[in-house]
């Protein structure tokens, strides 16, 4: 099984996207994704973004992985 978490992308730049995931700033790389901008929601694992989503699909999986800790 995989575990992805979801983040908020801060700034990109050049293949690499600064995200923060629940408060935690780390660099990932974007280069799986167009068009993606500050401000969009990503899916990450093993440290690349691999797919967008919703801003309610990242509230959704925080609660969830909330409820499993």
């Amino acid at each position: 099984m995989c575990v992805g978490l979801s983040a908020k992308v801060v700034r990109i730049s050049e293949g690499t996207a600064v995200v923060d995931a629940g408060g935690a700033k780390r660099e990932v790389s974007s280069e799986l994704l167009e068009d993606l901008e500050p401000g969009d929601y990503v899916m990450v694992h093993a440290g690349v973004a691999i797919a967008k989503i919703t801003e309610e699909d990242d509230e959704e999986t925080d609660q969830l992985m909330e409820e499993l800790l």
